[in-house]
This record gives C-alpha cells, structure tokens and sequence, in this order.
C-alpha cells in the first residue's frame, strides 16, 4: 500500500519512539536519548505526540514555558521553546497543565499535525517524536502522512508486553515503515550489597522477540531508580553529558545505535538503489566515543 508523505520542514531524520503497551518507559527513553544525541552534538527536537496526556513538558522541564504563537501567510505557526539544548513541542505547552484534554479522533489526527507541520523547527538533524502508547488514530496518522526514518519499540521483558511488541511490529509493516530495532527498558537491577544483577521481569526476552521477530536489538536499560526519579523532575541523567554514568551511559549507546543503523541503512539504499530490513552493524569509534574521551581528560 503505498501512500503521501511529506517530509517535516527543516529535519533530516524522523523517528517515532513507540511502545505497544504503556507504562514500559517510552517517554523517559524518548527523552533521554534526544538529550543523549544533543550530547553528540547534534541538533535535535522532541514531539510529545500524546495528545491526551502530555508528559513531556514535564520531563524537559518546560512546562511553565509558552510557545510563542503568530501568523505566517494566513496560517499559525509555532515557536518550540528550546530548554538543555532540544526544542520541544506538544499540547501540553498550548494547554494549561491541569486541564484536561479530551478530543475526538479527527481533533488528535488535527492537532498532530499541527504540532509536527506548523512548529518551525528550523534545521533538525533529528526530530523525535514520542508517541502514545499502543496503536490507534496517532500512529496511523503519522505513519502515513510523514516521512519517518523509521521507529524504535521500547518494551520491557515481561511476556505480556512482548505480545503487544508483535502487534505493534505487525503495524508498521502493513503501513511500509521500517522497525529500526526493539529496546530492553528495566532489563534489570544491581543489587546494592552484592553488586549482582537482578533480572525480575525475565532475560534476554526482548532480545529473543527481536531475533525471531527480524529486527535488530538495540539494548537494554538497566532499573535504576535515580532514572525515573530525574526524569520525573525534569533533570534527565543523559543532560549530565558523562555517557560513563550508570543512569546515562544505556541512553548514549543506545542513540549512537540509532545513528548508526540509519548511516547504514542510507549507504546500503544508495548503493544498491533499494531498501530493505534494517539490521543492527558494530559501532565505529564514534562521536559517542569522541564524548568519552574528552571527558576523561
């Protein structure tokens, strides 16, 4: 099936951070790793695509901010406030934070669309839009109305979500958009006295669904409480910038995994004039590693 995409005005790549069930860590994954390739040094946006339920703003620590709102050739257009270096965008900025939003389908398709088309953005190398859980209105109306480079499915190892994981993986296909890989969030913790992980929803299942699935494993996120509890106030462990940190280090090497999957899945279009199953290659000594190092210096 094919249908008409356009690209987002002034991004180079496009990515949905999705999880088919909620409650595994979407959101604080999607912004960790923006912040985690801001880092990088790259330019980056963040699209809070849950309309009904924001939480982003929060979590960048912009929800007292406004966007600054006017009119060019007759349409409205959005002024992104930009906070730790990524420009961020949703309804929770438009909306008071304690009112509730509560739309029909066509209201969510319309505002979507807004937040993505009518937000000048200037020039992204990477836009990342974080979605809402499961698949409904959203997902298709983004699917098939932008241009993606692909999406990244959070999940966590227990076997009930790992279900829904199939089903999200099921949509994008019938919609012609590439899976870039399936993340491990909470994979495990470190028991504080005797260092050992602990691996309380099960291991490696994300890993085995991903390889029997066809798609690439991008990694796992260790449970560490100081994750959420940063997150939850609006100062990610990715903003720190020490990719050696516990809390932070699964996020860089996560987004240098998604950097480096697209590089290969765009080199392998151009020379071969197709596309094809995105795979997970070894990372090069990267800017993630350039990072390093000059931290430790």
């Amino acid at each position: 099936m094919r249908f008409s995409r356009v690209s987002v005005p002034g991004t180079k790549r496009v990515i949905t951070i999705c999880s088919a069930k909620g409650g595994v860590g979407k959101s604080t994954t999607s912004v960790n790793v923006a912040l985690a390739l801001k880092n990088m040094g790259y330019s980056v946006g963040l699209v809070d695509a849950d309309i009904t339920g924001p939480s982003i703003p929060t979590m960048m620590g912009v929800d007292n901010s406004q966007v600054e709102t006017y009119r060019v050739a007759g349409s409205d257009r959005f002024g992104p406030p930009m906070n730790f270096g990524v420009k961020v965008m949703s309804m929770g900025l438009i909306v008071p934070y304690d009112e509730a939003i509560a739309v029909r389908g066509p209201m969510v398709n319309k505002y979507i669309r807004a937040l993505l088309f009518q937000t000048d953005w200037e020039e992204l190398d990477y836009l990342l839009i974080d979605m809402p859980p499961g698949t409904n209105d959203v997902h298709l109306t983004i699917t098939q109305e932008v241009m993606l480079s692909g999406a990244v499915i959070v999940s966590t190892p227990q076997k009930v979500a790992l279900i829904d994981v199939r089903r999200g993986i099921d949509m994008f296909a019938a919609v012609n958009t590439p899976v870039l890989g399936l993340v491990e969030n909470m994979s495990y913790f470190k028991c504080d006295s005797c260092d050992k992980r602990h691996y309380i929803f099960g291991r490696n299942g994300v890993a085995r669904a991903a390889e029997e699935l066809g798609v690439a494993f991008l990694g796992e996120i260790p449970f560490v409480g100081r994750i959420m509890q940063d997150t939850d106030e609006g100062i990610p462990p990715a903003l720190r910038g020490d990719a050696t940190l516990e809390a932070a280090k699964p996020y860089y090497e996560l987004a240098e995994r998604i950097h480096a999957t697209l590089d290969e899945s765009e080199r392998s279009r151009t020379g071969s004039g197709s596309g094809g199953m995105i795979a997970s290659v070894p990372l090069p000594r990267s800017r993630l590693s350039r990072l390093r190092e000059r931290r430790a210096v």
